[in-house]
């Protein structure tokens, strides 16, 4: 019906539902584990549920699991991190849109950096607002690094900045100086500064989380971070995020969950409190993923016309092909012809075409399976061209 809003339609879903029609496709086109959400965390949520833990609860999130995530953050950054800040939502997602609700107006510009997820931007342009590309320059090294200087010219005028880091494609992983580079740039224009952080956990220095806005911005900058349950604890289906607002404004930000999805599940919330118990489950899942980061590499390496650099964070190969200029159409005969689905670059912004992008956090029987089938539709594809 021409009076609905329409969004751009998803390139991963695309793909995903063309590999879901083929049963023996390997599947590496979502952002998801094939691992099973850890134990202590699923007997929480069957122990509040046998409890009867199924009313209505805080819109806010229970107090419980407020000041859970609060003495989680405040150990794991450098700032301390109040419960009075601390917002629950329903998925990192959801805490992404209703910061843009909070903030944005129609016709606002918002300043993001891509390739990125495309459901960033489709949240944005869901409240109206215009969205402004910065592309993430390729490096000498083969990663990915931000231009300052065009985020400075960027911010002038516009309402609000989407940041990703660690980055969902590409793995880039902002550093402590970029961090306070751009929150200076963003309390300089006046430009709000929306960090997703749901990759924060997922980092393969030797370090516990990924550089934040957390250990550099102060309680009343307009800095809204969110998170979520989903990556690093292999919870993706649980629906699980939270925001950390600015001082003062947690019941405002309150209230549009209300009218938004009025509240999270209490069960799901207790599973949340005994997985922000379970550190060595995040670093057995680290672990897990820094082993698929290398059976990719090894995979990939050797293969004329093929760029890739181990990724600083998220559990992403984001690969860069000589010559393809049709990502999504590669991605489809990938999967029509050698059985596995992988991501098309252009699903991340025209900056990713001539990429693809596959999620390595599976087992590993199934991503040496899988990679052995791309390598073979790689080299395929290379010898068609030739």
């Amino acid at each position: 019906m021409p009076d609905l809003l329409q969004l751009p339609g998803s390139r991963i879903v695309e793909v995903s539902r063309l590999a879901l029609g083929r049963p023996d496709t390997d599947f590496l086109c979502f952002g998801e584990s094939d691992q099973p959400t850890p134990p202590g965390t699923r007997d929480a949520a069957i122990a509040a549920l046998q409890a009867g833990d199924t009313r209505y609860s805080d819109v806010r999130g229970i107090h419980e699991l407020r000041h859970a995530l609060a003495e989680y953050l405040t150990v794991l950054h450098a700032r301390p991190v109040t419960e009075d800040r601390i917002q629950v939502t329903a998925s990192g997602m959801t805490a992404v849109n209703v910061a843009l609700a909070a903030i944005v107006r129609p016709g606002e510009r918002v300043v993001m950096h891509t390739p990125l997820w495309p459901n960033l931007p489709n949240a944005a342009r869901l409240h109206r607002a215009e969205v402004d590309w910065i592309a993430l320059e390729p490096t000498d090294t083969g990663g990915f690094q931000l231009d300052l200087n065009l985020l400075e010219a960027k911010l002038e005028g516009a309402r609000a900045c989407v940041l990703n880091s660690p980055n969902n494609p590409t793995g880039w992983t902002a550093s402590p100086d970029e961090l306070r580079e751009v929150l200076a740039l963003c309390r300089r224009s006046g430009a709000w500064l929306i960090s997703d952080e749901v990759y924060s956990r997922l980092v393969y220095a030797d370090a516990p989380a990924a550089p934040s806005l957390l250990d550099i911005a102060e309680p009343d900058d307009r800095v809204i971070v969110c998170n979520s349950f989903s990556k690093s604890f292999v919870m993706t289906g649980w629906r699980l995020g939270w925001m950390v607002v600015p001082a003062g404004t947690r019941d405002g930000i309150c209230e549009i969950v209300e009218v938004t999805h009025s509240g999270v599940a209490p069960f799901v919330q207790r599973a949340g409190i005994a997985a922000l118990g379970d550190d060595a489950a995040i670093a057995r899942f680290r672990t897990f993923c820094a082993r698929g980061r290398d059976i990719a590499a090894a995979a990939l390496s050797g293969l004329n016309g093929i760029h890739f650099t181990p990724p600083d964070g998220a559990f992403y190969a984001f690969i860069g092909i000589e010559g393809v200029k049709d990502s999504l159409g590669l991605a489809k005969r990938l999967v029509l012809n050698h059985g596995v689905a992988v991501a098309p670059g252009v699903a991340f912004g025209e900056a990713g075409e001539s990429h693809l992008r596959l999620c390595f956090a599976q087992s590993e029987p199934v991503l040496a399976r899988a990679m052995q089938r791309l390598r073979a539709g790689l080299r395929a594809e290379a010898d068609a061209v030739s």
